[in-house]
């Protein structure tokens, strides 16, 4: 999920920096008072044109970073193996960036790293869905709707899924490892090069290398620092040269002249024998630390030359993770096994045969997993359109009718299936996709009874809604208001909205608000028990008109 958004200098928005939990967070504010900047930022995350008009006058760029929880069978996949190999060891969570300068230029980044804007943002776009474009370009992605079936089809249907991935990617290695020994002479030594390459760059290395040769250089770098902290501490504990009580000004001496000033009361009063015993055992401490921080001040010296073999062990680990595309040691050294066990079995039997074998092995499992999908695929996709239909009336889409069509596709790692959406929001048109015969305020509300029923089984991580409202009141807003509150139990929502029926039930609630200056500037802050309950007030028309309904129902009551 999108667990922290960090923007600066966007528009109006000088500096924000936002923690965002699970559940619903609805976002809310005057007209005017910038939650479209809101959107702008994630926007931008996912792909949108940097523009010069975003740059904001407290600086020379805009920035917005976000840290995302991301799967990491996402990762696994091909199509972000290059972002995967900046992914520093050990690091549970994905932080992309946009920067936008003045001229309308723009970067896209990858762990602080440049990567290709349209890499980041469909690496963003598997963790976060928006609404509105966003919502339109996903729902005419084929990938997408499979998800969305999918996930309504339950964890055995991941679980198939996961299991079809590996399969199409050992299919895959099969069909190349074949064509190789299919080849030339020439091909079949290319392959054994970089076979051996792979073993060479994996060769030292063990599954914490990286992390170690991190911790070294960094301690490595930091030598003086480190030194100059150690001696300071020594010599507040024991100045060099305080050889006895009389001398110097340490924290040693100074408990050693306490200790003896108790000396020549001692067995008069219990309480300052006990005291001059905890005096003499903090003395002892006291040295036994004093000792070990000379010893590390006469073993830490700097190194430049240790410092400049760090840097190049660590550079040919981030090359060699980039050149295999791997996301970290451990798969590079699964890789070089595997690269190693081919090595040696080239080295007795036919190749060739032992290909063959190899690719017909690979196209069973990955046709029997194939059927296994496209099975419960079908059995999912009528339970899923009637599911979703029930959603669509309350949702004021009338009597919406909703299609799940499955149609046959070349194989790819997600099966051999395309599915369609396809619906009907009035009696005697004719269906039509989801994706190009809804408007921005329908459209969201159909992608909301979708994606509701798919996540009643798991599914996406954040969820952006922006035109939810549009055009809806009354009975209608409670109903969309019930959904993302069901649609937030099992995953991340966040609602900018103008409806006080949505704000009331999101677990956390943000406010957009203008400051008063010049230039003006836009603040988003999180509110409190007390601060929902004024902006509520606000949404529904000021604290002078809620006390005239509580004053017109009360009087309506009684009467």
């Amino acid at each position: 999920m999108l667990s922290r958004l960090r923007v600066e200098n966007l528009v109006l928005i000088r500096e924000a920096e936002l923690e965002l939990p699970a559940g619903l967070i609805a976002v809310t504010g005057e007209t005017g008072a910038g939650k479209t900047i809101f959107t702008q930022a994630i926007g931008l995350l996912l792909g949108a044109r940097g523009e010069a008009g975003l740059v904001g006058p407290a600086g020379s760029e805009a920035y917005v970073e976000a840290t995302l929880d991301v799967p990491e069978s996402v990762l696994r996949k091909d199509e972000f193996s290059a972002i995967a190999g900046f992914r520093p060891e050990g690091e549970p969570a994905v932080i992309v960036s946009r920067r936008v300068f003045k001229d309308g230029r723009s970067r896209a980044y990858a762990w602080g790293r440049a990567v290709p804007r349209a890499e980041v943002a469909s690496l963003v776009e598997r963790v976060v869905a928006m609404s509105g474009q966003f919502e339109q370009r996903r729902l005419a992605r084929g990938s997408h709707r499979l998800a969305l079936l999918d996930a309504f089809a339950g964890e055995d249907q991941q679980q198939r899924l996961s299991a079809t991935v590996d399969a199409w990617r050992g299919l895959r290695d099969a069909t190349k490892a074949y064509e190789h020994a299919m080849g030339s002479a020439e091909d079949r030594e290319a392959r054994t090069r970089e076979f051996n390459e792979l073993v060479a760059a994996a060769d030292g290395l063990e599954e914490g290398t990286e992390n170690q040769l991190v911790a070294e250089q960094e301690r490595v770098q930091r030598a003086t620092e480190l030194v100059q902290a150690a001696a300071d501490a020594a010599d507040l504990l024991a100045p060099e040269g305080d050889g006895n009580a009389s001398s110097g000004a340490g924290a040693s001496t100074a408990l050693v002249r306490a200790e003896s000033a108790l000396a020549d009361v001692a067995g008069v009063v219990p309480e300052l024998d006990a005291a001059r015993e905890e005096l003499r055992a903090a003395e002892i401490a006291v040295s036994e630390i004093g000792q070990v921080l000379r010893r590390f001040l006469a073993s830490e010296t700097s190194d430049p030359m240790r410092l400049e073999q760090l840097g190049a062990d660590l550079q040919r680990i981030a090359d060699a993770k980039r050149r295999f595309r791997v996301g970290s040691v451990q798969e590079l050294l699964a890789r070089a096994n595997a690269a190693r066990e081919e090595l040696e079995a080239d080295a007795v039997g036919d190749p060739l045969e032992r290909a063959e074998t190899r690719l017909h092995e690979a196209e069973s499992t990955y046709e029997t997993l194939a059927a296994e999908l496209r099975h419960a695929r079908e059995e999912a996709a009528k339970p899923y359109a009637k599911a979703a239909k029930a959603l669509l009336k309350p949702l004021g889409l009338g009597s919406g009718e909703l299609v799940v069509e499955l149609t046959p596709r070349d194989p790819g790692p997600s099966g051999i299936d395309d599915v369609s959406f396809l619906i009907r929001t009035n009696k005697g048109m004719p269906l039509a996709s989801v994706a190009t015969a809804a408007s921005g305020g329908e459209l969201s509300r159909i992608a909301l009874a979708l994606r509701t029923v798919a996540h009643e089984q798991g599914g996406e991580d954040t969820i952006v809604f922006d035109e939810i409202d549009a055009g809806v009141g009354g009975t209608t807003a409670h109903a969309v208001a019930n959904s993302l509150g069901n649609l937030a139990a099992s995953t991340q929502v966040i609602a900018i909205t103008h409806l006080p029926q949505i704000a009331s039930v999101a677990a956390t609630h943000l406010c957009v608000s203008k400051v008063g200056g010049d230039p003006e500037q836009t603040r988003i802050d999180v509110l409190d028990e007390e601060g929902r309950r004024v902006e509520l007030e606000r949404m529904l028309g000021g604290a002078e008109f809620v006390e005239s309904l509580t004053a017109t129902a009360t009087t309506a009551a009684s009467g």
